[in-house]
């Protein structure tokens, strides 16, 4: 039988493994810039931790681990029999995959809050895995490189936010980025001027579609989901926001004269829109977006989406916003309001690999490479890079005594840059003969000579 991968996971090359890395460098640097720390969860959490805190298609995703040992000894028998496959679960259950970063974040907040200094900054990079239908930048088992500040209110968090994901994208080249804000009471005061407190899920859901569909389809949809003529008479403006974002955030106050919490999400809009015109951006472009309305379940204050630059074909590559009690999902009320935000790094990888912008990234290789004439020159050999890698060379023998010329091939494959020739002339001189491979240039060194060169 054939070798194969589980569908929706892949195998990295080292050229793509030290690309990612790369990716994830730039990030991590710029998370520390910015004060946060680093923390890791396990793999693999508790069931009773994870279902129940995506809603009932986010619980589908989810990956089950079979119990170890006989697994269906706990079963219930009437259910075995009658195959009801969601009943049975949880007796032959009891750990899963994790499908995010930020419920076993919660998790960890919830079970060290005496030991964390708040407002605590944390970033996490690690892998999840999600059992969804595989598709162009979509995977089963992917990254998550995550940002949260959780245990302050202040608004310059989301301005710090913004200031990290335009840091991040200038130190990778993409230049022109789009960073989207809206707020989630913004969108709730749309709901409650229109009289639609009750359809707001309905009303921002086809609001989120008119770059794609176009007004008369979001209108179409917004009726056949209940919501009135008139009502939709009264959002008529949202059709047409195309003003910068200071026209655009008078209009909104317009809008919601006589909503109390949608001019609340107004004020904090243009706090954060305001302090980023004075403290300006290296590359990315800010940008108010009244239709953005992603985890709308989820956020309670700002919502962020950033879009590659113009003429590159993927969704979003970063996205968060502010929450309002993140251990709330463990039933613990604390006052522990938290704003994040999350890179996606495999749509990040392709765009740049789309963009050409990888080019600058080397594949990890030794310095030199010592040719390998035999077991006497190979221990002379192995004597000096022993001497190398402790002075921070990386140095490599051969493993085989095989032909020059397969040894030679060897090197120029991997782009190493020297390699050194050792005969029975150059031990019994204490010599070493160091040869450029871009020069061809050919010299004879003693042990701290080569040394030094090759620092």
């Amino acid at each position: 039988m054939k070798p194969s991968i589980p569908k929706g996971t892949r195998d990295f090359s080292p050229t793509e493994v030290a690309n990612r890395t790369y990716i994830i460098n730039t990030i991590k640097t710029a998370f520390e810039t910015f004060g946060f720390q680093p923390i890791e969860t396990p793999s693999f959490e508790n069931s009773s931790t994870l279902m129940g805190k995506y809603g009932e298609e986010g619980d589908r995703l989810i990956f089950k681990i079979l119990n170890s040992g006989d697994y269906l000894a706990k079963a219930d028998e009437k259910l075995l029999t009658a195959k009801q496959s969601t009943k049975l679960t949880p007796f032959i259950s009891e750990k899963a995959l994790k499908y995010d970063l930020t419920v076993p974040f919660a998790r960890y907040v919830v079970q060290h809050q005496n030991e964390i200094t708040f407002p605590f900054k944390r970033y996490q990079v690690q892998p999840v895995w999600r059992a969804d239908r595989p598709q162009k930048g979509r995977f089963r088992e992917f990254y998550q490189c995550d940002a949260d500040v959780v245990g302050s209110t202040s608004l310059w968090q989301e301005v710090e936010f913004i200031q990290l994901y335009d840091a991040v994208f200038t130190n990778l080249g993409l230049a022109k980025t789009t960073i989207k804000m809206n707020n989630r009471k913004i969108l709730s005061g749309i709901a409650e001027v229109i009289g639609a407190q009750d359809k707001l899920i309905d009303f921002t859901v086809a609001l989120d579609k008119l770059d794609k569909i176009g007004q008369q389809k979001v209108e179409a949809e917004m009726l056949s989901k209940g919501i009135s003529e008139q009502a939709i008479q009264k959002v008529q403006p949202l059709f047409s926001f195309d003003g910068n974002n200071e026209e655009n955030l008078d209009a909104l106050a317009a809008l919601l004269a006589t909503s109390e919490e949608g001019l609340k999400g107004v004020e904090e809009l243009r706090f954060v829109i305001n302090s980023i015109s004075e403290l300006g951006l290296q590359s990315a472009k800010l940008e108010l977006d009244v239709t953005l309305a992603r985890g709308l379940n989820y956020y309670t204050g700002a919502i962020f989406e950033v879009s590659a630059p113009k003429g590159v074909k993927m969704g979003s590559i970063g996205g968060g916003g502010r929450y309002d009690d993140l251990t709330a999902l463990f039933g613990v009320k604390a006052p522990l309001s938290g704003v994040g935000i999350s890179f996606g790094l495999d749509r990040i990888y392709l765009v740049l690999e789309e963009l050409g912008l990888f080019k600058t990234v080397d594949l990890p290789k030794p310095k030199v490479l010592f040719v390998n004439f035999g077991e006497a020159e190979g221990l002379y050999c192995m004597k000096a890079i022993t001497q190398l890698r402790a002075h921070g060379i990386k140095s490599e023998l051969f493993p085989d005594a095989a032909k020059m010329k397969k040894q030679m091939n060897y090197a120029n494959k991997r782009e190493i840059e020297f390699v050194v020739l050792v005969g029975s002339q150059e031990i019994e001189n204490n010599a070493f003969t160091l040869k450029n491979m871009i020069s061809g240039a050919q010299t004879k060194c003693s042990l701290s000579e080569l040394i030094s060169h090759l620092k």
